[in-house]
């Protein structure tokens, strides 16, 4: 016998050893993996519950070893974003688990990176097996690549739902029928013979009638109407909460109140709604003319204090405004005075005070500070320091070298103090805002509040 025969001989001796050791029966360590389903029909008949139980069942009578129960309510639509699923990912691969007991192959995936994951775990034999309800898929290719079928054909049911979902929107929008949620105001008909129907709200739609009104007509401002909705009338959205200011602007510019809408908000397209309008278009252009005034007196003048001070009577925010003195002379003098915004409480007691006078509060109340108090502290170190440099670099080259010395013990009460009287409006920001405690308005007298 030649040497080549006898090493063909070992070689098809150690083949059959190997096939040997794999058919070698692996002890195998299930997690039984529950994921609730988005499908309201699955919803209803394979809830997290009742998958647990069946496959419970499937374990008793097979024998299984579920090692862990593990239950999980995200949607699979997406990859990695199911903090249960990674878990039993990493955990397989440590070796804690070897085996999936689920209810079908879309409880565990429904997109390609997931279901790519757990096919490498299987080309790398740390999975063994994943076993359905009526189907076993283990590391050959045929139940491979029956795997990835059925994960690719769940993931092309949620592509495809969300095309139809899409299509159904649009085709509302063409029968002029709003497709989401109706806008305070209306109510989505829930007859059965016209359940897409959208009809004014008899108590809510003449009130949101009235905002359009009291803003082109009697020329309200957006807060004030907050009030009156808030404090005069208690008005309340569907869900049974008042309507913040924010909601009241959206309102207010919200043009499906005279017909169209733009769906979706921001794309550019606008279909004609058959629902009863609540106010005339002549009115939605009068209430946004006097929106764009609004939005100038609110927008067009800065004051230095504003949002910094807080009302010590109710806790609101301190506003400002511009009051004019006709002189005799015929000039005009201008005068600033803050006061309570009256968000939280509109019968809010605090008075309204000068900035000449508010100013001298704050100067008095800088010589109580501790420095540390004052956070800009460090920053004008740097400015001290930068400006040494230079009186340094460039003074001593004209032989100026005596102008050049600079005191570093730098007073900055002096130097708050001059900002705030002679401080340009964003360095009286920048001051107000490095203190490290909240500045507290009451009875004209101005305290610190610890954050």
């Amino acid at each position: 016998m030649n040497n080549s025969t006898i090493e063909q001989k070992i070689g098809l001796s150690r083949g059959f050893q190997a096939e040997q050791e794999q058919l070698e029966p692996v002890k195998l360590k299930y997690c039984l993996y529950a994921r609730k389903s988005t499908e309201s029909e699955e919803r209803q008949v394979l809830s997290i519950d009742s998958q647990v139980k069946e496959m419970l069942q499937i374990a008793e009578r097979d024998g299984l070893e579920i090692v862990e129960i593990r239950r999980e309510s995200h949607s699979a639509k997406d990859s990695a974003q199911r903090p249960v699923f990674n878990e039993l990912i990493t955990d397989i691969r440590s070796g804690r688990f070897n085996g999936i007991l689920t209810w079908a192959p879309d409880r565990l995936s429904r997109n390609a990176g997931d279901l790519g994951s757990l096919v490498d775990l299987m080309d790398q034999k740390l999975l063994i097996e994943i076993r359905t309800f009526g189907q076993q898929f283990k590391n050959s290719p045929n139940e491979k690549f029956l795997l990835m079928i059925l994960g690719s054909q769940a993931k092309l049911e949620n592509d495809n739902r969300g095309i139809n979902v899409k299509r159904g929107l649009r085709a509302r929008c063409e029968m002029g029928i709003w497709p989401t949620c109706t806008p305070t105001g209306y109510l989505n008909e829930r007859l059965s013979e016209r359940n897409c129907r959208v009809v004014i709200d008899p108590i809510r739609g003449p009130i949101i009638k009235r905002m359009f009104e009291k803003v082109a007509i009697e020329k309200w401002s957006g807060r004030k109407v907050y009030h009156w909705l808030k404090f005069e009338l208690n008005f309340q959205s569907k869900g049974n909460k008042n309507l913040s200011l924010s909601n009241i602007y959206r309102i207010l510019q919200l043009p499906f109140y005279y017909g169209p809408f733009e769906y979706p908000r921001g794309g550019g397209i606008w279909y004609q709604g058959n629902h009863e309008p609540l106010i005339t278009k002549e009115l939605f252009e009068a209430t946004q003319e006097q929106l764009k005034r609004d939005k100038i007196v609110r927008e067009g003048r800065e004051f230095a204090f504003t949002k910094l001070i807080t009302c010590g009577h109710c806790g609101s925010g301190i506003t400002a405004t511009e009051k004019y003195k006709k002189l005799k002379n015929g000039g005009t003098n201008v005068h600033v005075y803050y006061g309570c915004t009256r968000a939280r409480d509109l019968n809010c007691k605090a008075g309204y005070t000068k900035e000449s006078d508010l100013i001298a509060y704050l100067v008095k109340l800088v010589d109580k500070l501790d420095i540390d108090e004052i956070g800009l502290k460090k920053q004008f170190e740097e400015e001290i320091e930068r400006y040494n440099k230079f009186q340094k670099t460039v003074l001593m080259m004209h032989g100026k070298e005596k102008d050049a010395k600079f005191q570093k013990n730098f007073d900055i009460r002096s130097y708050a103090k001059y900002v705030l009287k002679e401080g340009k409006i964003t360095e009286k920001r920048e001051l107000l805002a490095s203190l490290k405690s909240r500045l507290i308005y009451a009875n004209k007298k101005l305290t610190l509040a610890k954050k």
